[in-house]
């Protein structure tokens, strides 16, 4: 099978190309050729997936067998790529968001039908509606597209709190750390090795053709309870959590703010039997624990990659001194 990554080299595009090296696929990947995560074992395009004329060129008179897409983001990207690869592929594969489904959420837990709606963050409202286009071109001329949802993916690079490590290294020095609200809502963190092999199980499988997935873990917890497990895994004291309302959050940092009212602030949890029953080998492999483990490793193996954020950590002390002075 001639699978092409366009991206393969993010958080959960790299673990997807490692898997499908390891069963054996015909794998390519196009992006700027930049990144440490390049697999030496692919054909690599290199185009700045953002410039049609660049991806025309570097893939000129090439088809595959599946196009998965990880770098597409709005309406105008996704019409050039169909076009792009119209009578060239047996199935494009979208690479979507579970940012897409309604906010906040009317039932838990979150199937694929679940209505698409979340107002106000526009990285969610470019995704949804990319998939009205892509849905429309399966129904009108039956363009072999799938639809992949992931929820907050991540590996031992990406810690799943917003500020990333200087979240970590504040809780190592024993600093207070900021989590939303009471920190009670639930949230699912999936490691990208799982979500690879929930992927690689879609892909060439004529069934999937017009369908929409998600693919997230089971593993679901509280923010209170992500920041505990990062701290026992850092070897730290237990957390010293201070909960603020993710709309004063907002006030101080607009991006942190989009994040937060845009997904993280809602309690997510998914039913992932759609994806169990197309792609049965799909399961939770890596609790969260473990996972944290790993990732404090890695940092832990080469201090220089401990880089602290100067900048989000003075928004931290900022909102720290409002909370105490109210």
């Amino acid at each position: 099978m001639r699978v092409l990554f366009i991206g393969g080299t993010g958080t959960i595009s790299s673990a997807c190309v490692r898997l499908a090296v390891k069963h054996g696929m015909d794998v390519s990947t196009v992006n700027r050729g930049i990144s440490d995560r390049r697999d030496p074992q692919v054909e690599a395009f290199i185009a700045d997936a953002t410039d049609i004329e660049q991806l025309r060129n570097a893939l000129s008179g090439r088809a595959f067998d599946v196009v998965v897409d990880f770098r597409a983001f709005t309406v105008g990207e996704v019409r050039e790529r169909l076009e792009l690869f119209r009578g060239r592929v047996g199935q494009y594969v979208f690479i979507s968001s579970a940012t897409v489904y309604q906010k906040p959420p009317t039932q838990i837990p979150i199937v694929e039908s679940t209505p698409l709606s979340n107002p106000g963050w526009s990285y969610a409202e470019n995704k949804i509606a990319s998939e009205a286009i892509l849905n429309a071109a399966y129904r009108d001329e039956q363009y072999p597209i799938t639809i992949v949802r992931p929820s907050h993916t991540y590996d031992e690079r990406t810690p799943p709190v917003y500020g990333g490590w200087t979240q970590i290294e504040r809780m190592r020095q024993g600093k207070p750390v900021i989590v939303h609200g009471d920190g009670t809502s639930l949230w699912t963190l999936t490691h990208s090795r799982d979500f690879a092999v929930g992927l690689l199980g879609l892909l060439g499988d004529p069934r999937t053709l017009g369908h929409a997935f998600h693919i997230t873990s089971d593993d679901v917890l509280s923010w209170n309870q992500i920041f505990g497990i990062l701290a026992a895994a850092a070897r730290s004291a237990p957390p010293r959590l201070v909960h603020i309302t993710s709309e004063t959050i907002a006030t101080a940092d607009p991006d942190w703010g989009h994040a937060l009212l845009g997904d993280m602030a809602h309690s997510l949890v998914f039913d992932n039997s759609k994806i169990r029953r197309f792609s049965p080998d799909f399961t939770t492999r890596t609790p969260f624990p473990l996972g944290a483990r790993e990732m404090i490793a890695w940092f832990d193996a080469e201090p220089a990659r401990q880089q602290v954020d100067r900048g989000f950590d003075s928004v931290v002390e900022k909102l720290l001194a409002a909370h105490a002075s109210s």
